[in-house]
């Protein structure tokens, strides 16, 4: 049976690297992760117990296509009280984790053909979804002078939409509102859709980040319960659309959605009250990027842009390797750590990066260091 060229999308190189890593494990080699965005902590506690009442109680069946209305309401008062932004609950669209939130916003910003505009380095993902859809994406470089993050004056042209992320991944780097605000305005200049990736936004380590909201109406953002939240398995998320997206974006999600999954709804009611207990875990994070901004240039991984937010450290290790795929192979089977390769996020200059997460728990961090530091001066 033929199989169409939109299914021809690239492979996630960090989820091969799993489960490289997965392997190894089960040959009895101990692996410190490195690898890959998730939190090492369980969905909140708060969120568990409401999950486990309702299970006793509610058969659990469809939601409406736009999500849980108390779901809804609640994640417009976060806009409150993290930004100071008066949300209308009814532009808040709950979805099947972030990635599903992306197929809504590029099946109602875009038609077939168009093209997106991503820059390098950025989630790999951006890419293959937009191929899939039969769009095109326009991969264009933002520089290390720039922390990694883009400027007007890099956007290509005869694009039709710009994808933005700030916490970045991989760099982990943020727009201040300025930037933020200059890459928008510059877009409503040319008509550029613009989408706002704010997946990693609760995950800051000095200012807070920016979101498009505070900015302009007039925008996609697009955010999650898996990271701040430590809820990478339940797949909830969610996205907010101008007014007059709703309805579009409502019939597209009940064909292909039907409805987000109504436990992880629920659980995601008891995480926004989660509070102490999330910023305990970001304090971990914060304690983690101290070690990794302290440890990593003694071992030898000296060229990074500090993050502002998210949990990775990108680096540019030019000067060990031209082939970032085999380095991580090599330190994953001499090391025992899994890193993942830059090639996941930048295709033309990412054979020379590396990634690493420091999502997981502070031992495990100070681990991965020792490790990465007896590695480097084997090969001294």
């Amino acid at each position: 049976m033929r199989k169409s060229t939109r299914s021809e999308v690239d492979p996630f190189i960090v989820m091969d690297v799993m489960e490289a890593a997965r392997i190894a494990e089960e040959a009895g080699h101990h692996i410190i992760h490195m690898e890959v965005g998730q939190p090492s902590t369980p969905a909140p506690r708060a969120a568990r117990d409401r999950v486990a009442r309702a299970l006793g109680a509610d058969a659990l069946g469809y939601t409406v296509a736009l999500g849980l209305p108390d779901l809804r309401r609640g994640i417009a008062g976060l806009y409150a009280r993290w930004y100071g932004v008066d949300l209308d609950p009814t532009r808040v669209v709950v979805t099947s984790g972030s990635s599903a939130a992306f197929l809504l916003s590029f099946t109602t910003l875009f038609a077939t053909g168009d093209r997106i505009g991503l820059s390098d380095p950025g989630y790999p993902s951006y890419r293959q979804i937009l191929k899939a859809l039969g769009l095109t994406p326009v991969g264009f470089p933002a520089h290390a002078a720039n922390r990694y993050q883009p400027v007007p004056d890099d956007l290509p042209p005869d694009i039709d939409g710009l994808m933005v992320a700030s916490p970045a991944n991989p760099s982990g780097t943020m727009l201040d509102h300025a930037h933020l605000s200059a890459l928008i305005e510059r877009c409503r200049a040319r008509d550029i859709s613009f989408i706002s990736d704010e997946i990693y936004h609760g995950l800051h380590y000095e200012s807070r980040a920016v979101s498009a909201l505070e900015i302009t109406d007039e925008v996609h953002v697009i955010n999650s319960f898996s990271k701040y939240f430590s809820m990478t398995g339940w797949r909830v998320g969610w996205m907010v659309v101008p007014e007059d997206h709703v309805r579009t974006v409502e019939r597209i999600a009940q064909n292909m959605f039907i409805c987000p999954p109504h436990a992880s709804q629920v659980a995601a009611l008891g995480a926004l009250d989660a509070v102490d207990e999330l910023e305990e875990n970001r304090a971990v994070y914060a304690a983690n990027r101290k070690l990794m901004l302290e440890e990593l240039p003694k071992i030898g991984f000296d060229k990074i842009a500090p993050p502002d937010g998210a949990f990775y450290v990108y680096a540019d290790v030019a000067h060990l390797t031209d082939d970032s795929r085999a380095l991580a192979k090599d330190i994953l089977e001499n090391a025992g750590v899994a890193v993942t390769p830059g090639l996941d996020f930048d295709p033309v200059r990412g054979a020379t990066t590396l990634r690493f997460s420091y999502a997981r728990a502070t031992a495990d961090i100070e681990e991965g260091l020792s490790r990465l530091r007896a590695y480097m001066a084997a090969r001294a």
